[in-house]
């Protein structure tokens, strides 16, 4: 009796462990995470404007703060 309880409550922690405990970010996905967030500013590289990252255009690794920038250079 006491064997099938301690078999079935190791059946049991196994499924919990493989299913559903995550797992931690790796240090390459914080580094990457942790980079550029949405909110942060960055220079627009043709008129020095600041934009958010997500409204900016990233072009040959600048980024500008419109389209019409983005053709200038």
């Amino acid at each position: 009796m006491l064997l099938k309880l301690l078999l079935i409550i190791g059946v049991i922690v196994t499924i919990y462990i493989l299913f559903f405990k995550k797992k931690p970010l790796s240090n390459s996905q914080k580094k990457e995470d942790s980079q550029m967030l949405g909110d942060d500013l960055v220079e627009c590289s043709a008129c020095g404007t600041y934009a958010a990252v997500n409204d900016s255009i990233l072009s040959n690794g600048k980024y500008y703060c419109s389209s019409e920038c983005s053709k200038k250079s």
